[in-house]
């Protein structure tokens, strides 16, 4: 005779089901299964959004901030780096390094159209 390991529930008197169902974890876990018709909570990807108001330069000035972190942080990284893996890691810097040279490029523009007057 073999027996079974695994013990069956004990199962549940009828106030304790009715407590149950009446609990708002379970009605939020019938809701999601079973409705058919409800439509997905909606989700936010976003991870920061840009402070409302900012301008043009100043964003760009915060973008180039931006990439002059993650080329140091590639520097570093392929510094510590052998073989192949720091050859990627250059590569990195030398892509950011690209990015930030035509962002700086643009703020250099837009600073220089902001000297000029407009005609009228």
């Amino acid at each position: 005779m073999t027996t079974n390991p695994y013990t069956l529930p004990d199962t549940c008197d009828e106030d304790e089901r009715l407590f149950l169902r009446s609990s708002g974890a379970a009605q939020r876990a019938l809701d999601y299964y079973l409705k058919e018709d409800a439509a997905p909570p909606s989700v936010d990807d976003t991870l920061f959004e840009v402070k409302p108001g900012i301008s043009d330069e100043e964003a760009l000035v915060h973008a180039s901030d931006l990439l002059r972190s993650a080329a140091a942080t590639a520097y570093e990284s392929a510094n510590s780096a052998h073989g192949n893996s720091r050859d990627l890691a250059f590569s990195v810097v030398y892509l950011i390094d690209m990015a930030k040279v035509m962002l700086e490029r643009s703020l250099r523009l837009s600073a220089r159209g902001a000297e000029q007057p407009a005609s009228l």
